[in-house]
């Protein structure tokens, strides 16, 4: 069990992806995961997923015509992914902290113990990908948990989790509040 968070602030909500060169090494995904848990982000929703070319391109549409873009596409579709949704009162900026540059090189030499610097292999195959604002966050979202509603989990879940205990159920990687004994959810 989690300590409580006990925050008065909201707490935001993240994307982040775990890429196909992540999760081909399982012990790379293991330490990523890690230092997720190990970062005090809660995971909201975890699921591990294959994207198509089509649903790659989709995604990433607003990097078309670049010239890493193809190259991009062709990699998302290359293998399993895990996509998290995580919670943090400052989730955006803490995960592309905890990431690092999206350049390898530069990441390796100005945060080599970030996320990229430890475990990115090439600018495209950089272990992981996060939402850049919180508008992109609700839009990422929504693409990869379209079965998600971010209004009702502000509504119903946030506040269970931010003000109270919580458990983590490793057999489905993600984050639960403490139910007291007798207490029912609704």
């Amino acid at each position: 069990m989690a300590p409580p968070l006990r925050s008065a602030r909201p707490l935001q909500l993240t994307l982040a992806l775990l890429k196909p060169d992540a999760v081909a090494h399982p012990l790379v995904l293991e330490a990523v995961h890690q230092t997720i848990l190990s970062n005090r982000f809660l995971i909201v929703r975890a699921k591990e997923l294959r994207c198509g070319r089509d649903e790659s391109r989709r995604f990433y549409r607003e990097h078309a015509g670049r010239f890493f873009y193809q190259r991009l596409v062709e990699f998302m579709a290359s293998g399993p992914m895990w996509a998290y949704i995580l919670a943090h009162e400052n989730a955006v900026s803490l995960w592309r902290s905890l990431m690092g540059p999206t350049k390898v090189f530069r990441a390796r030499n100005s945060v080599p113990d970030s996320i990229r610097g430890a475990y990115g292999l090439t600018d495209t195959r950089n272990t992981t990908h996060g939402s850049d604002s919180p508008a992109s966050a609700s839009r990422e979202i929504a693409f990869f948990f379209p079965e998600f509603s971010e209004q009702r989990w502000y509504e119903q879940e946030e506040p269970r989790l931010r003000g109270g205990r919580v458990f983590y159920s490793a057999e489905e990687r993600v984050h639960r509040p403490c139910i007291p004994a007798g207490a029912e959810l609704t």
